[in-house]
């Protein structure tokens, strides 16, 4: 069996074919999984437990059926970090940490979602430590549906506006921040999606060997890591 990894689904009205991609692979794939690892942004926008849109309500529901026969873990990602513990009852999966490292068969691996890698890019880390502030979150969760949903399209037509002016570069890793993050959780290889920019990268830290795995994102297809004591691979669902 294998642990399987992918984030950056982004799931929206917009995009059914992405969630019926999605919806096949909770009922085939993962259902021979050891673990399902969903690394953030699954949602293209979460807005509370308590208003779950219904172009989601499929999603979570295969997601719980799996989770009876599998576990499932999901991280926070820019776009869904309005998840708590209702969703968790609702899906039976397990929300983590930002930063946490599991024993992946013999090899101690750093999971996250990626973006508090991305320290050149200075506005969205600002824009990042508003959203994730508690007091912004509670604000944001007390006003009414329609008026989160206002919000969330205002804030993404800014996000559009700012992502269209930067250079790509300042969007991606910060390869000294990478290594510092490694080195704080003692670990030679890192898992982690966000950048969109899937791509196995080695190099030496601590004078060992190290990698860090970029998962693809869904904007197009499905793509997943498959991870076991022989390995890892990527795989392409269609």
């Amino acid at each position: 069996m294998a642990s399987l990894f992918i984030s950056d689904l982004h799931l929206s009205q917009e995009r059914p074919d992405i969630t019926q991609i999605f919806l096949r692979f909770l009922q085939g794939p993962a259902q021979q999984a050891e673990a399902l690892y969903i690394l953030g942004d699954l949602f293209e926008v979460w807005l509370g437990d308590d208003m779950v849109l219904p172009d989601y309500q499929q999603a979570i529901s295969e997601l719980k059926t799996l989770s009876n026969t599998v576990p499932v873990f999901i991280m926070y990602g820019n776009r869904d970090f309005l998840m708590r513990s209702r969703f968790e009852e609702m899906t039976g999966c397990t929300l983590l940490a930002d930063e946490l490292v599991i024993d992946l068969y013999g090899t101690p691996t750093l999971i996250m979602h990626g973006d508090t890698l991305c320290t050149d890019d200075v506005a969205y880390q600002n824009f990042r430590n508003m959203v994730r502030d508690p007091a912004w979150q509670a604000e944001l969760l007390n006003k009414s549906p329609e008026e989160r949903l206002a919000l969330a399209r205002k804030l993404r037509e800014i996000s559009k506006t700012e992502t269209s002016d930067k250079d790509a570069a300042i969007m991606d890793v910060n390869q000294t921040t990478v290594e510092q993050t490694m080195s704080r959780h003692k670990v030679q290889q890192l898992i982690h999606g966000h950048t969109h920019r899937p791509a196995v990268h080695e190099f030496s830290l601590a004078g060992q060997p190290a990698r860090r795995i970029v998962l693809a994102d869904w904007y197009h297809n499905g793509s997943l890591l498959r991870v076991d004591e022989n390995g890892f691979a990527t795989e392409q669902l269609a």
